[in-house]
């Protein structure tokens, strides 16, 4: 373990803490509200939900010593925000195919609800 201003670290945490400053500096007001576009007297401000992960590990056995990690960011559109005329309105942006699951799922709920009052 290293001492540092009266804190322990280790080398492991040193490389979370490394990881997860990277990753935050990526998480900004720019990677959520993308650039503006103008078109014909209507400004469009495209929105985005940014979802991030990361971990580490290391480990010592028989054989040596090691460490590893990684991590990943998903930037996924959401929505836009539409100017004209000096006001401001959100538009969500609806992606109809994250429905299927819900909707598989209802039906079959719906099917053993009526087996179970038919008995």
């Amino acid at each position: 373990m290293l001492q540092k201003e009266g804190i322990e670290h280790s080398p492991q945490g040193d490389f979370l803490d490394r990881m997860a400053e990277r990753f935050g500096a990526t998480a900004n007001a720019a990677t959520i509200f993308g650039d503006p576009i103008e078109r014909d007297e209507v400004t469009v401000v495209p929105v985005a939900k940014v979802a991030y992960g990361f971990g580490g590990g290391r480990g010592q056995g028989s054989d040596g010593a090691g460490s590893g990690g990684g991590g990943g960011m998903r930037v996924s559109p959401v929505g836009y925000i539409e100017i004209r005329n000096g006001g401001a309105v959100y538009k969500p942006i609806r992606n109809w195919t994250e429905l299927i699951p819900v909707i598989a799922a209802g039906g079959l709920l719906a099917l053993l609800c009526a087996r179970l009052f038919r008995r």
